[in-house]
């Protein structure tokens, strides 16, 4: 007997469209920043750490990212930095905030095919307004029955989604790059997921798996595979 799905989930960034690519640039352009002070290669190191300190204040997004930014250039410089280098990371959010959203491959073609035959439905999470602008701009809103923009994503998170959806676990397919956020959650409440793994991972999404923890959620090179994958699960 196949495996039934209703309802397919996806994370947005990374998974949908090209994200962490646009923060490691500005870490890069950050660095580029610093330089005059003194910065070196472990600017990015401290600037993960204040990120991580960061997270039970400001939570995941943009806006933490730019604070977090600011807060590790004061600390690196010690104090050292100028006004108008502060502006340029206040434009630099600006300019991230405006970077046009860039699907993945072959997403415009199976996300509208997909709505054709199931529920979709799309988990992210981070800065409720960057998320929202990100989703209209993207073109793809209109094949979601459900978005939900979360602050951060567990196993109780997923556990009230499914609950507050009347959605059976059995019947729902997550589909996200991060192991950490879209998969494991996942599969510990009982849900099947697909992980597609994106070039660029944010250190704090790394997962390290230990032995005969990799069941549980099958792996693909890419979306476009995605229509096949079910294909298969319903036909056993």
């Amino acid at each position: 007997m196949g495996i039934v799905i209703d309802v397919i989930a996806f994370d947005g960034d990374d998974t949908l469209w090209h994200n962490e690519t646009v923060y490691a640039q500005a870490e890069k352009r950050f660095e580029e920043l610093l330089a005059p002070y003194g910065g070196d290669d472990e600017v990015v190191d401290a600037l993960f750490e204040t990120e991580m300190a960061n997270l039970p204040t400001y939570g995941y997004g943009l806006k933490s990212f730019a604070l977090s930014m600011i807060e590790t250039a004061i600390r690196v410089t010690n104090g050292r930095i100028k006004g108008w280098d502060i502006q340029q990371i206040i434009d630099l959010l600006k300019e991230m905030k405006q970077t046009p959203v860039q699907l993945l491959d072959n997403v415009m073609e199976v996300i509208p095919a997909l709505a054709k035959s199931h529920t979709l439905m799309l988990v992210t999470k981070g800065d409720l307004f960057d998320q929202e602008t990100k989703i209209t701009r993207s073109g793809l809103a209109p094949y979601f029955a459900y978005v939900e923009i979360v602050a951060d994503k567990t196993p109780d998170v997923y556990r009230a989604l499914l609950e507050k959806h009347q959605i059976d676990p059995q019947r729902c397919l997550m589909v996200g790059n991060s192991l950490r956020s879209d998969i494991l959650p996942v599969v510990a409440v009982g849900a099947h997921a697909v992980h597609i793994p994106y070039h660029v991972t944010w250190a704090h999404e790394a997962v390290t798996l230990q032995p005969g923890e990799t069941g549980g959620y099958v792996e693909l090179e890419h979306i476009g595979l995605l229509p096949h994958l079910l294909t298969s699960f319903a036909t056993g």
